[in-house]
């Protein structure tokens, strides 16, 4: 069989650790293969541009050769920020764009990593499609472009040979995805041993930090919203929370859900997922011990809430999440010291 033609296309402003991480990472599955008694490589990389030099985020240059013909084209993603003037970055990426166009037009499967989405999107790939990113980037996608059908929570969305994946390490999910269809699980296993990867991860929910999400609301639901988490614990009570605002429900849930896009419940549930994650990263107390402490008594009830907003149980995800900070300071010293 024929190396799988893999090109990354590099640009200004990209993130040079995502131009090179897939290419790497199929480097180690080639080695793994031939230890296995591969004949061949199994892939054949390259970095690619319309342009002659490019400068990737943080300075650094990116060699480049121009761009050929390719069975997979990889679009990493850029430097970003929830204040980047993204209308003038993607302005001055319209050679990228029309490339990713034309390679996929001509039947190359097209990947993003995280923001490179915005490239896939701008170049009318996306149009119709389900597709992921970064969640911290998620509902900017959703916002910019309405025909795309975003799922925030996952990591790898396949649609119609368009693929896009969730933020920098999650080009690492594809690419295992990858190795695993060319090269077969037993290699893909083997890769993510040595390269220290999980390859069993599904989803993007557990690392959502929602205090580092753009705040959404205006007067009256920020209002609410800090009602809400002073009161995390305590039974949620609509008339009551509706009195406390001086208006009646019906108002409430309209003035609430045209501010924040949900319901002052959904909210809640939120807030208490949030309290949750933080005493499970960076306490001892028992899985009954927070859900009282968030407002469930049944810990089978909040388990399922947990999960449902988090893609684990409690008790998976402390034993993923613990903070073990204390006393590892004194330790190092004193290793340093022997």
């Amino acid at each position: 069989m024929n190396p799988l033609r893999v090109s990354v296309l590099a640009y200004p402003g990209c993130f040079a650790s995502e131009v090179y991480g897939i290419p790497d990472l199929l480097t180690m599955a080639t080695h793994v293969a031939a230890a296995q008694g591969a004949a061949q490589p199994s892939y054949e990389t390259s970095i690619v541009s319309p342009r002659r030099r490019v400068i990737a985020s943080g300075g650094s240059a990116v060699d480049v050769s121009a761009v050929r013909p390719a069975d997979v084209l990889i679009v990493p993603g850029f430097e970003s920020s929830p204040t980047l003037d993204l209308d003038a970055t993607l302005a001055n990426l319209r050679p990228e764009t029309t490339t990713i166009r034309a390679q996929a037009a001509s039947g190359t499967a097209v990947v993003s990593i995280c923001v490179g989405a915005f490239l896939l999107a701008e170049a009318g790939l996306l149009q119709g499609r389900e597709a992921t990113t970064s969640w911290l980037f998620a509902d900017r996608l959703a916002r910019r472009y309405a025909d795309v059908r975003v799922r925030s929570q996952e990591l790898v969305v396949t649609d119609r040979g368009v693929t896009t994946t969730a933020a920098f390490t999650a080009m690492f999910d594809f690419a295992l995805r990858l190795v695993r269809e060319h090269d077969g699980p037993h290699i893909a296993r083997s890769t993510a041993r040595i390269a220290l990867v999980d390859d069993a991860r599904s989803t993007q929910a557990p690392y959502v930090d929602s205090g580092l999400l753009p705040a959404m609301g205006r007067g009256f639901s920020a209002g609410v919203k800090r009602w809400l988490d002073q009161n995390v614990g305590a039974r949620y009570d609509l008339p009551g929370l509706a009195r406390a605002f001086g208006v009646s429900t019906r108002t409430m849930l309209r003035r609430f859900g045209d501010e924040a896009g949900e319901t002052p419940l959904a909210y809640l549930q939120s807030a208490r997922v949030r309290r949750a994650r933080h005493l499970l990263e960076t306490t001892d107390r028992t899985v009954a011990s927070i859900a009282a402490d968030v407002g469930y008594r049944d810990p089978g009830t909040f388990s399922a809430l947990f999960a449902r907003h988090t893609g684990r149980r409690p008790r998976d995800y402390r034993a993923t999440f613990r903070r073990r900070d204390d006393g590892v300071g004194p330790r190092l010293s004193a290793v340093a010291q022997d």
